[in-house]
């Protein structure tokens, strides 16, 4: 079974054909990060004209890419939520458009379900039951994966997303855009002691995280630093703070595995791609004797592939979508929302 997918979330814009679920065709994606460098962030309405302006070409070389037409797909899945609400209407509606002319299923898929269904294809081997950690720029959870379709929520965060908190402490040291990856890059080969960082806890809420205060704490030392006209030294500072909300997320991944059995652990989203996450998990789960499954790293961020994986396994349990479908700015990955 060939799914067309179609992913437009934030600022890529993206199309796959992807066969059950697990082999790719083609992965086309039409990156808007130069656009936004210069704001040092996306800007959602410049991020909905580029989808508007790329959509159609994207989708027409996904197709040309895998040899398909339209007689060749069983299904077009869209990611409908969660994201930027402008973003993700240019692909709701340009899905919705294809499904109502070419007469095919339309699939709807939440995003975070894409990013864990990317390591169905870097791991064909991979299934359900396993315990997730989803890390990205907007969403931090710990999510028990019952089923390709059942998700349960163990732990998520109170406040900010890791990946924002990585990328708030980037733009405050002056880095460039996409900030948590190049505090990633400059932090190699810095002091992950260097500087000292708190380790926020979720009072009554075990598996929950708080990444607000960290956030704050990296600011003030900047700007502290600044008013007594002291340096910062960025490899050691980013190192430093790397560790503390890498710290969080192990261990709360770790405590959750424990106490509810699972042997067999997932990274996905964006921030899976930081080297230091990959290299502590891959510490933990061999001293564990626990499996580890990591997408490859061209999987880790926004494509459409990782739409086609889950959107094949949607479509199987029967999860389809007429003409009323909506975007969702926000949606819980253990929710339908159409």
């Amino acid at each position: 079974m060939k799914i067309l997918a179609i992913e437009s979330s934030c600022d890529e814009t993206a199309a796959a054909v992807v066969e059950d679920g697990r082999k790719v065709h083609s992965n086309i994606i039409a990156s808007q990060v130069k656009e936004h460098i210069i704001y040092g962030g996306v800007v959602p309405e410049i991020a909905s004209r580029m989808h508007i302006e790329a959509i159609s070409g994207v989708v027409s070389q996904a197709l040309d890419t895998a040899d398909c037409t339209y007689a060749d797909i069983d299904g077009i899945a869209v990611t409908y939520a969660p994201g930027l609400i402008g973003a993700l209407l240019v692909g709701v509606n340009f899905a919705k458009g294809l499904a109502l002319s070419s007469g095919l299923p339309l699939i709807p898929v939440h995003h975070l379900r894409s990013h864990i269904a990317a390591n169905y294809i870097s791991h064909p081997e991979l299934e359900p039951p396993f315990l997730s950690l989803v890390v990205s720029g907007g969403h931090s959870h710990i999510v028990e994966i019952k089923s390709y379709t059942d998700f349960n929520i163990v732990g998520q965060t109170h406040d900010d997303a890791a990946g924002e908190c990585m990328d708030k402490a980037a733009r405050a040291l002056d880095l460039p855009y996409p900030g948590g990856l190049n505090l990633d890059k400059i932090s190699v080969d810095g002091d992950p002691r260097a500087y000292d960082f708190p380790h926020p806890k979720v009072t009554g809420s075990t598996y929950d995280f708080s990444f607000s205060g960290l956030k704050t704490a990296a600011v003030n030392k900047i700007h502290n630093a600044g008013q007594k006209g002291e340096s910062i030294n960025i490899p050691d500072f980013g190192a430093s703070y790397i560790n503390a909300v890498v710290d969080c997320l192990a261990g709360n991944t770790q405590l959750a595995a424990k106490d509810l059995g699972y042997t067999k652990i997932v990274l996905a989203g964006g921030v899976s791609a930081n080297s230091v996450l990959r290299r502590r998990f891959t510490d933990i789960c061999r001293k564990s004797s626990w499996d580890l499954f990591m997408p490859e790293l061209s999987l880790c961020g926004d494509n459409a592939a990782m739409v086609g994986a889950q959107g094949f396994y949607e479509f199987s349990a029967g999860n389809t979508a007429d003409m009323s479908l909506n975007a969702r700015a926000s949606l819980s990955i253990d929710k339908y929302g159409f």
